[in-house]
């Protein structure tokens, strides 16, 4: 008689919210709320997150003619 597997496993804990690490809600997952929601689509909206990499790499840009 042990501990059930899914008691002891990792992925089944709540998660703190990405944005103030306060307990997730499950109706805002991976939020604790509509605020830090919304504070998480600001930052994607306004470039807050950006991936570097090359200018080379837009594919919105037209190839040079080689």
């Amino acid at each position: 008689m042990g501990d059930s597997p899914a008691l002891n496993d990792p992925a089944s804990q709540p998660r703190p919210c990405v944005i103030c690490a306060r307990p997730a809600d499950p109706a805002f997952r991976p939020f604790c709320s509509k605020r830090c929601a919304n504070v998480d689509l600001q930052r994607w909206l306004t470039g807050g997150y950006v991936i570097p990499g090359d200018a080379d790499d837009d594919p919105g840009t037209p190839d040079e003619e080689r």
